[in-house]
C-alpha cells in the first residue's frame, strides 16, 4: 500500500481517522459506463461512506459541449460545489463504486480549477465495505462555503495542441484504454467512432495500475509500468482514453511518482475517433 498524501492518494485507514474532522468533505463520484449496467445514483441513495455527497460527472461539465462530460466554465463549478457545501479550507477526499475508475477524473477536476488539498480513496468504496468500515443511507445537510477558484490552463489540452504533439513527438501521448481498442481490434462503446489510436501514442491501460486488491501500486511499480510501455518520462505528458475519465487515472499515477508536467486531453477518444480528418494508427504503435 502506498503511503498516504492527501494530494493525491489516501488509505481507508486515513480515512476513518479524519472522517469527523470538521473541514473533510468526502464526494461520491461514481460514474458508469452503460455496458457496466450499474446505477450510481441510486447505489449512492442505498449506501454510501458517512458524511459523502453524491458529484455527478455528466452534471458538472460543459453542458455547451456535444463531447461527453467536458471540463465546466468555472462558475458552474464553483456553483455546483458551493451547493455541495465544499470550498476553501476544506480537505477533499473523492471515491467511487468501481474501486478506481472515475474518482480521478474529479480529483483532476478539482486540480484544473486550482484546488489542490483533494486526495482518492485508494481501492474506493469496495476496498471501504470489504473492511465492513461504516456507511449511510441519507444525504448530509451541507452548508454554503465559498470557493476560489483559479483555473490552471497548462492542465487541460485540446485536439489542436494534441494534433501537434502527435506530429512533433514532443510529448508523450498516453492512452489509459484497454489494448484491444488501442490497437483498433475492439469497437468502440460510442457509436460513430474510429477504431485505433493517435499517431505515436503510448498504452498503459488504466488496470495495469493497480495491484490485485484494487489498490493503486507503489510508486516505483508505477514508474515500471510507464517505462516498460515504452513511455519516455523525461518528456512532458499528455494523458487520454476514450472520454476523459479514465486518463485521469495516468494523470493520478504520474503525480504519485513526482512527475508534475502533465496534462489532460479532455476530447479524447470520443473527439479524436469521430473526426476523419484526424489521423489513427492501429496495432501496437
Amino acid at each position: 500500500m502506498s503511503a498516504d498524501d492527501p494530494k493525491t492518494l489516501v488509505s481507508t485507514e486515513w480515512l476513518a481517522r479524519h472522517l469527523k474532522d470538521p473541514d473533510l468533505r468526502v464526494l461520491d463520484a461514481s460514474w458508469y459506463l452503460p455496458d457496466m449496467n450499474r446505477d450510481a445514483k441510486a447505489e449512492y441513495a442505498e449506501a454510501h461512506i458517512p458524511g459523502a455527497r453524491y458529484v455527478d460527472i455528466d452534471d458538472i461539465s460543459d453542458q455547451r459541449s456535444d463531447l461527453p462530460h467536458m471540463a465546466p466554465p468555472i462558475e458552474k463549478f464553483m456553483s455546483r460545489m458551493r451547493a455541495m457545501g465544499v470550498g476553501d479550507g476544506h480537505q477533499v477526499v473523492v471515491y467511487d463504486g468501481a474501486g478506481m475508475f472515475s474518482a480521478a477524473r474529479i480529483w483532476w477536476l478539482f486540480r484544473l480549477m486550482g484546488q489542490f488539498d483533494v486526495a482518492v480513496l485508494d481501492g474506493g468504496f469496495p476496498k471501504w465495505q470489504r473492511e465492513d468500515r461504516p456507511t449511510e443511507d441519507l444525504a448530509p445537510v451541507v452548508r454554503d462555503r465559498h470557493m476560489t477558484v483559479r483555473r490552471h490552463a497548462q492542465m487541460v489540452r485540446d485536439v489542436t495542441q494534441v494534433s501537434a504533439a502527435s506530429k512533433l513527438g514532443d510529448h508523450e501521448i498516453i492512452d489509459a484504454r484497454s489494448p484491444g481498442r488501442f490497437r483498433g481490434e475492439e469497437a468502440e462503446p460510442r457509436p460513430g467512432m474510429r477504431a485505433g489510436h493517435i499517431p505515436g501514442s503510448k498504452n498503459v491501460h488504466y488496470a495495469t495500475l493497480f495491484d490485485a486488491d484494487g489498490t493503486m501500486k507503489e510508486p516505483q511499480e508505477l514508474k515500471q509500468v510507464f517505462e516498460a510501455a515504452g513511455v519516455d518520462l523525461s518528456k512532458p505528458a499528455i494523458t487520454t482514453c476514450g472520454s476523459g475519465v479514465t486518463a485521469a487515472i495516468l494523470s493520478l499515477a504520474m503525480e504519485r511518482i513526482g512527475k508534475t508536467d502533465h496534462s489532460l486531453y479532455d476530447g479524447s477518444w470520443s473527439e479524436w475517433g469521430q473526426f476523419p480528418t484526424l489521423p489513427v494508427a492501429t496495432g501496437e504503435n
